[in-house]
């Protein structure tokens, strides 16, 4: 891509988002494996998709909400196409279908809803009383801490790369830092890409899409803060994304500090469910998330 942010990393994530035209209606992007299992990124798949969405969307037309579900585990070492299917083309509203193929088989499908930009009724709830983001932890920080919990000696290095190009804070101890430990299945990160967003990559879209991506990075935390599990890094669960929805209530940018207020309501027969909230700094509620995942706790070897 040109005219990029100058971080390495965020320059990759670009061009993992990215997509090649191939057909009218139908794209192709690559993928690397997510950093803790050998499959494809699940926030990656869906930003993808969306990406796909979004390029056959009129531009005066904002996506406003999307609902995923993951069917099958992603192969980073393969291309994955991106069929769109243009469901509805209205006055305001915009539907757009997209299924994600690798191997002949559906991986993912998402459909998403693009609307024209209309004055209305507001209100929202308010934003939660936090630290400020520059008073935490960084990444670089807060994982070597954590190190003697980890499966590997290469997890803490995996785990730095994934996120290289998002500076993720947690509010409080993750969990990976609290097994053992239950406690109330709540969790909140504050975020940003590590670089601004200008020239051609500071599109609306693209901010709606890297949010995408992020918001799968930690949402199933909470479940495993509520039973005193530390997650894939340590090894004391087995899981993954099911299904993914989110609403994008107001305009934000993903290269300023966004909160992500994460919680857990329940979790029973094998899956977890979280849900979460993106404030903007200034505390505007602009993104709302749920999603629901397997949570298994590995049996014990024999």
């Amino acid at each position: 891509m040109t005219d990029s942010p100058t971080n390495e990393q965020l320059t990759g994530t670009f061009d993992r988002i990215d997509l090649e035209q191939i057909e009218e209606d139908i794209f192709r992007g690559t993928s690397d494996a997510a950093p803790l299992v050998p499959r494809v990124f699940g926030g990656q798949v869906a930003a993808q998709a969306l990406v796909a969405a979004g390029r056959t969307v009129p531009e005066d037309r904002s996506a406003h909400s999307l609902h995923a579900y993951f069917l099958r585990p992603g192969d980073p070492g393969a291309p994955i196409v991106y069929t769109v299917d243009r469901i509805r083309d209205g006055h305001s509203f915009t539907t757009r279908r997209v299924v994600a193929v690798q191997h002949g088989q559906a991986i993912f499908h998402l459909s998403a809803s693009f609307q024209l930009y209309e004055e209305g009724l507001e209100h929202q709830e308010r934003m939660p009383d936090v630290p400020d983001p520059l008073s935490l932890p960084t990444a670089e920080q807060l994982l070597p801490r954590y190190e003697h919990l980890f499966l590997g000696p290469g997890v803490t290095e995996r785990m730095l790369q994934a996120r290289a190009a998002v500076d993720l804070r947690y509010v409080d101890e993750p969990p990976f830092g609290s097994v053992g430990r239950p406690r109330e299945p709540k969790s909140q990160v504050w975020f940003r890409t590590n670089g601004k967003l200008d020239g051609i990559t500071d599109h609306p879209l693209l901010h709606v899409c890297l949010a995408t991506y992020v918001s799968d990075m930690t949402l199933l935390d909470s479940v495993l803060l509520a039973h005193g599990r530390g997650g894939w890094a340590v090894g004391d669960i087995v899981g993954a994304s099911l299904d993914h929805a989110m609403w994008f209530h107001r305009p934000f940018r993903v290269d300023d500090w966004l909160l992500y207020d994460q919680e857990s309501p329940s979790a029973s027969g094998g899956r977890g469910l979280a849900k979460g909230r993106i404030f903007t700094a200034d505390g505007r509620l602009a993104v709302s998330v749920i999603q629901e995942g397997v949570m298994r706790v590995p049996r014990e070897k024999k």
